[in-house]
């Protein structure tokens, strides 16, 4: 009896992750946990306990200690969605390893992701990006902006520099689409499957057929010298496939939704075309597209009066530590001009995201382009009727309907 006391008495610890009730603020349920900055203990949707990182400079230290594992196959990885379990002993490359694979893997995909290749994908990314526009122009005054832009524009981009057919997107984005939002691990092993067995068949095909793109190069150069094999390609290309236009979409349609509910920032942004670039970074502070980041702690790490012990659950809220207070000044407000650049929107670490350039190209030519060709564009509908993204998968609309 006195246990049971003692136990009913303790503060809950909350639940993690909540959905969001605005698109782009986070969950309402989250302010009570900024407040308790930079560590405070959250319960995982199969009662698992983790540390949840809220505070921007914790985050950004413990994003850089390898001290936090990302080795998704580990038994005692904590699980934050039902569709990831049951994983244990999968490899993803790239996001689901710690060096020294991980550092080996990315240093073959580094010089296609650069300054210099991004410059060069610019003048192509800006025709379609027109093309696009045009065709929402002439079918209009009314369209869901997600399916007609958000998500087409990285789709050809990630096309582009991979060498798939963009005529197959319909394929990898309804694939992809079943695979982030697979409400059961089965769900998951299904779409996962179906992925993988399309991108295993293009493989197989661009070895008797070369073309161009960054799988033809991995192919003639990694593949043919046995630096990777041709499961952990497919898999590679899996997660430079998904990657490359689910958060990315999200991020565009978001961002539209965003500057739309901000009139006065908009203005701004009409007003000094030279704005965009730190609009984009301060709008990737502002949205976290991506709202949490997993990892396992595989030695015990020390923050503040606090101990992270060796086997706990990590897991590290984006869109707090981009909120927090000691980092931004007036976190929750959209500001256009604020210096930005410390955003943890990409990650930080060793981990930051490959395809940052690609993403910050892509989103200054979509807004851009945009807001400058369709300048009265507005929301067809009232915000709180566009159905958004559950908490547990990347943050956005899944329809946007605008006019204009």
């Amino acid at each position: 009896m006195t246990e049971t006391t003692s136990r009913s008495a303790e503060p809950a610890v909350p639940a993690f992750p909540s959905d969001r009730s605005c698109p782009y603020h986070p969950a309402p349920g989250y302010a009570p946990m900024g407040e308790t900055r930079p560590l405070t203990r959250v319960r995982l949707f199969d009662g698992r306990e983790a540390w949840l990182v809220t505070g921007h400079a914790e985050g950004r230290a413990l994003l850089a200690d390898q001290r936090l594992s990302s080795e998704w196959g580990n038994p005692v990885f904590p699980v934050v969605v039902a569709r990831t379990e049951g994983r244990e002993g999968l490899s993803l490359p790239l996001i689901g390893v710690d060096d020294p694979e991980h550092a080996r893997q990315r240093r073959m995909l580094i010089p296609s992701f650069g300054v210099k290749r991004m410059a060069a994908m610019r003048p192509v990314l800006q025709q379609e990006v027109d093309r696009l526009i045009d065709g929402i122009l002439a079918d209009g005054p009314t369209i869901d902006l997600v399916s007609r832009f958000a998500l087409p524009v990285p789709s050809i981009a990630i096309c582009m520099l991979l060498g798939v057919p963009y005529d197959d997107h319909d394929l990898f984005e309804e694939r992809s689409r079943d695979f982030v939002g697979a409400a059961t691990s089965a769900e998951a092993d299904a779409a996962f499957g179906a992925l993988y067995g399309y991108l295993f068949d293009l493989v197989r095909g661009k070895q008797e057929q070369p073309g161009e793109g960054l799988l033809d190069e991995l192919i003639t150069v990694q593949l043919a010298e046995g630096k990777l094999d041709h499961d952990e390609l497919v898999k590679m290309a899996m997660v430079l496939l998904i990657a490359g236009h689910e958060t990315t979409g999200n991020a565009i349609s978001l961002g539209v939704l965003a500057l739309l509910e901000h009139p006065e920032q908009l203005a701004a942004l009409h007003a000094d075309d030279g704005l965009l670039p730190n609009a984009i970074e301060e709008l990737l502070r502002f949205l976290s597209v991506s709202d949490f980041i997993v990892r396992l702690a595989v030695d015990d790490i020390q923050v503040g009066d606090q101990t992270i012990k060796a086997g706990d659950g990590v897991v590290l809220s984006i869109m707090l530590m981009n909120r927090d207070g000691a980092a931004y000044e007036d976190p929750d407000t959209l500001d256009l001009r604020r210096a930005a650049g410390r955003h943890v929107g990409f990650g930080h670490g060793i981990h930051q995201c490959l395809g940052q350039n690609l993403a910050r190209a892509e989103l200054e030519i979509a807004l851009g382009s945009l807001f400058t060709r369709i300048p009265t564009l507005k929301l067809a509908v009232p915000v709180d009727e566009i159905p958004i993204s559950a908490g547990h998968d990347g943050q956005g609309p899944r329809v946007l309907p605008v006019t204009w």
